[in-house]
């Protein structure tokens, strides 16, 4: 099945607290102000921002679907592209973002 940014922004949102936002200019979602799904720098993925034990168990168990680019390596976020076997793991792995983004500090705001 292929997702698109849209799903994945709808679904996001729709999660208690949760919110359309953006993050570095783009359109985002974030939950207690943290960016927890983001567009990906590179065609037909997203990047969802989740801890790096995470990120590296996704990228071992389902490397077709979770990914980096240099770019990425070494931060919490993975990339996910777009076009997955296992959609429903995808959702899951959003819920476990959000969870985590909820229970991060609110960041500061910047004057």
């Amino acid at each position: 099945m292929s997702l698109d940014y849209e799903q994945v922004t709808r679904f996001a949102a729709y999660l208690p607290g949760a919110e359309h936002s953006t993050h570095y200019g783009a359109p985002a979602v974030k939950a207690n102000g943290n960016a927890f799904v983001a567009p990906g720098r590179e065609d037909g993925s997203f990047c969802l921002l989740i801890d790096r034990d995470t990120v590296d168990m996704l990228k071992e168990t389902d490397p077709d679907t979770y990914w980096q680019t240099p770019h990425y390596v070494g931060w919490p976020s993975v990339l996910v592209r777009f076009d997955t076997a296992d959609p429903d793991r995808v959702f899951a792995m959003i819920e476990r973002a959000y969870e985590q983004a909820l229970a991060k500090k609110r960041p500061k705001k910047k004057l």
